[in-house]
């Protein structure tokens, strides 16, 4: 099957099986190899990347369901040769170890804060009119669909932290 995505940025067209997951795509048809295959059942959160800004387990989902549409993978999080905010941030607060889960984590947390300032309610909000800064109580429930065996949580969860107060 025909399939056009729009991956960071750019255009492409894959002539595909209709059986090819979405992260079997980026890595074994585009060459992405940022968003990693870690359980294959969409538990641990490594192949995560954003899809017309829903973060997905894309080895949970077929590429040809996302014709036409825009997917950012953790190689396009950056502008040019400057980190993202998030990215830099993660480095400033050793938000990894090994490394393994950064890219599924790095694009879970940049959907959750778009997630958060568009007023999205999690688990935890306490109130549902009026959105609040978030907590590491938010932070920690949004971010629960991604895994470190590293546990590298306290890293991750204060470079999300001060991206969300700039």
């Amino acid at each position: 099957m025909k399939t056009v995505l729009t991956i960071n940025g750019q255009q492409v067209s894959l002539d595909i099986d209709t059986r090819v997951t979405l992260l079997d795509a980026l890595r074994d048809h585009l060459g992405l190899y940022g968003s990693k295959k870690g359980c294959d059942h969409g538990q641990c959160g490594a192949c995560t990347v954003i899809a017309d800004g829903r973060r997905i387990n894309s080895c949970l989902t077929l590429a040809a369901m996302h014709d036409g549409e825009t997917i950012i993978t953790v190689e396009g999080l950056a502008h040019g040769e400057a980190l993202s905010a998030l990215q830099q941030a993660f480095l400033g607060h050793d938000g990894m170890q090994c490394g393994y889960c950064t890219p599924g984590q790095l694009c879970s947390a940049t959907a959750m804060l778009e997630e958060a300032r568009a007023g999205r309610a999690s688990q935890v909000t306490d109130d549902l009119t009026t959105p609040a800064p978030l907590s590491r109580a938010e932070i920690t429930e949004r971010m629960s669909g991604n895994l470190c065996r590293c546990g590298c949580y306290s890293g991750i969860v204060a470079a999300i932290e001060e991206v969300a107060a700039e």
